[in-house]
């Protein structure tokens, strides 16, 4: 009784009007509806507090977090509003945690109100600045990195920086033009310099057009979600509020998956990022989009790019997606900086690639096979059950272990590079495949308790050497795989210098079943929620979050400057420990000093290395150059520049795991062996299978063959 006073008690809250926004309600022709926006705070708030994982309090201290990140995706480049804007909606940065308790919600309305006036006032300028022309010859610099900048002091400032925005554009635009020209065939009519220029400007002035009408049509009412969506992400970034759209623009949110190119992507303060490419997709056969790239522009084949800078994801995934068959051109930007433009055929997954496959790598060496297994996922069917009856990663891993075992090899390597994760059962079962029976990996709750998932089948498929590759994009399942296997002693894990360190789970919950009573009907639908209510902790203790798992060897990445994982996440959960689990370790764990000593003297003298670490060096020192030239020589200068590092680094573009460009009209037995042979070709493939042979001199034969430990294992 006592808990229903007090909700009645706080739904009261809903019926009282702050002075300043009583209009709204009673504005005919308003865009949102204030009091199922103050129930719909309420409703998040319950859910919040008492779902989420870590019981954050709603105080001053999240109201600043929540602050800061709607901040960032209000006007991330600062691009619109002015300082003067900036200090009005700090009034609120303290306040946050009073709006949502009390259900009175004022900073995203005066937040839209001002993002409203400072659109229209650039959208002035845009056409004045383009008319006015440009001096290409100019030696002065534009930068590019949001956290170095300022927001404008007043409108001449701001007038200034636009300026240099669009002359930055216009050169972009006028580099490609210049490229398509050059293209043409011998004897076909070119454009001299002034028309290019002219259709440079031309394009530039439409896009913006584009660009300031989209950012017109928002509504308050999105602009509320969003601000709902930063009190969300306060609590740890992959908690969300997703508001109620069409069942299409839900799945985008919930999964941010497209059929049409097989790409997860997220809105990233007013860019669309890429997280991960689907196996088997249209993209992952293309192969030249990776996670962490950013979508600049979309083209339908070689029409005109739309620029998708400050676009909603579902905006931007419109453009993308299409008919099967189709070619959609994404220009992309690197994260050390360059532009690529990316064309993919449209297509549905081609499932096959994204089972586990393996292969038998060849080898000059007497008595020496090494097998090589790929999971891209760790996918489950759940059509027949909660279990899933239907094909699963840890029936297909165990089959494919059979057939090399019958192959008689001496070492196998486990590839879980780009692996993002799937089923987590699967994780479980499959490291089962590699012990007797055992714990795998700690689930710990809000509330402390915590539970463990244990492999029970004593079904031990192969005993022998066994090499993990990883890379930053490993990710939830798979560093659960990878850090069990360490832990127990039973692999050696190498690649990049940490995985992804996502260790949480999220639930979704569905906000319209959480309404307190049935006459709330009216206000539906209000969305869902997307909180994390558990973390997961690897046997020794360890958590997997923010840290990831830490191979034994670290090899060159190609990618090794680029800040991408949980750690760089606004925000996200910290590492932490509980107790270990009892768990009897391997008997003959890997020699991880004299192994990882051999391995660093055969890097130094690796040409393949040598070039990955110069081609890092590289690009970390493009992507620390921030600052631009506005110089039309200059840019050009660089574009070569990047055109010929992108030429001369080819071969290492796909280092790491990604996956190379599918050759077109082969059959699936060609493919497999072309997948074979690079596999073979792969340079981190090839250091670790020099790693297994090392491991193979350095222990006893008798320890190390493909058959299962001593009875009787070393107590822990």
């Amino acid at each position: 009784m006592c808990r229903l006073k007090k909700l009645l008690a706080a739904l009261l809250v809903l019926l009282l009007l702050s002075p300043g926004l009583a209009a709204a309600l009673t504005n005919p022709s308003d865009d949102f509806d204030l009091n199922r926006s103050r129930l719909l705070s309420f409703v998040l708030r319950q859910q919040l507090v008492s779902h989420h994982y870590s019981h954050k309090a709603l105080d001053d201290e999240l109201s600043l977090a929540a602050f800061d990140l709607y901040l960032k995706q209000l006007d991330f480049q600062k691009r619109f509003l002015l300082k003067e804007d900036v200090i009005r909606l700090r009034a609120f940065e303290r306040q946050i945690d009073d709006e949502i308790s009390t259900s009175r919600i004022e900073l995203p309305l005066i937040a839209a109100e001002l993002m409203d006036k400072r659109v229209r006032q650039v959208q002035q300028m845009v056409p004045e600045i383009l008319a006015a022309g440009f001096d290409f010859t100019l030696d002065e610099t534009i930068e590019t990195d949001p956290d170095k900048l300022q927001f404008s002091k007043d409108a001449k400032e701001l007038r200034e920086r636009w300026r240099k925005i669009l002359k930055l554009q216009v050169i972009n635009r006028l580099l490609a033009l210049e490229e398509d020209e050059q293209s043409k065939p011998e004897g076909e009519d070119r454009r001299d310099a002034d028309a290019l220029i002219q259709a440079a400007v031309e394009r530039v002035a439409a896009n913006q057009e584009h660009l300031f009408a989209r950012m017109l049509e928002e509504t308050r009412q999105e602009h509320i979600d969003r601000y709902f969506n930063a009190v969300a992400r306060a609590f740890d970034p992959h908690s969300n509020y997703l508001p109620p759209t069409s069942k299409e623009d839900f799945d985008i949110s919930m999964r941010g998956s497209l059929e049409g190119i097989g790409a997860t992507l997220r809105e990233d303060e007013g860019f669309i990022k890429v997280v991960r490419i689907i196996p088997g997709s249209a993209a992952y056969r293309q192969g030249q989009l990776e996670a962490e790239d950013t979508i600049l522009a979309v083209a339908e084949g070689a029409g005109e790019p739309v620029d998708v800078v400050d676009r909603r994801l579902r905006d931007a995934v419109s453009l993308i997606r299409g008919k099967k068959g189709t070619e959609v051109r994404l220009t992309v930007r690197k994260p050390d900086g360059r532009r690529l433009i990316i064309p993919i055929i449209r297509d549905v997954v081609q499932i096959e690639e994204t089972f586990v496959r393996s292969a038998l790598l060849p080898s000059t060496e007497e008595g020496v096979r090494i097998g090589y297994i790929k999971i891209p996922t760790f996918y489950r069917d759940f059509e027949g059950g909660r279990q899933g009856s239907g094909r699963n990663s840890t029936d297909d891993m165990r089959q494919e272990l059979q057939r090399l075992n019958a192959e008689g090899i001496t070492g196998l390597i486990l590839d879980l590079r780009n692996n993002g994760g799937g089923a987590l059962t699967d994780a479980v079962s499959i490291a089962g495949l590699f012990i007797e029976e055992g714990p795998i990996v700690q689930i710990r709750a809000g509330d402390g308790r915590v539970e463990t998932l244990a492999d029970q089948s004593r079904d031990l498929v192969y005993g022998g050497p066994l090499v993990v590759l990883v890379n930053k994009f490993s990710a939830s399942a798979s560093e659960i795989l990878a850090g069990a296997l360490q832990d127990y002693g039973r692999a050696l894990v190498i690649g990049s210098d940490y995985t992804h360190g996502k260790g949480t789970v999220q639930a979704v919950i569905d906000l319209d079943r959480s309404l307190p009573f049935p006459n709330m009907d009216k206000y539906r639908p209000l969305g869902a929620m997307k909180v994390t209510i558990q973390k997961f902790y690897r046997v020794s203790g360890e958590s997997t979050q923010y840290r990831g798992v830490v191979p034994d060897i670290i090899l060159p990445d190609r990618m090794q400057h680029i800040q991408s994982g949980e750690q760089y996440l606004d925000y996200s959960l910290p590492w932490d420990r509980v107790e270990g689990t009892s768990f009897t370790p391997w008997p003959s764990p890997p020699p991880v000093a004299e192994l990882r000593r051999r391995s660093q003297e055969r890097l130094v003298e690796n040409e393949e290395f040598t070039s990955i670490q110069a081609e890092s060096a590289r690009a970390k020192e493009r992507m620390e150059r921030t600052a631009l030239p506005l110089s039309l020589e200059e840019a050009r200068r660089e574009r070569a520049d990047l055109l010929q590092t992108r030429a001369e680094g080819t071969a290492h573009d796909f280092a790491m795991g990604a996956e190379e460009p599918e050759e077109k009209g082969l059959s699936e037995e060609q493919r497999l062996e072309n997948w074979m042979r690079k596999a073979a070709q792969d340079p981190y493939v090839g250091e670790a299978q020099a790693i297994l042979r090392d491991l193979l001199q350095v222990t006893d034969p008798a320890t190390t063959a493909g058959s299962p430990p001593p009875a009787n294992p070393l107590p822990n």
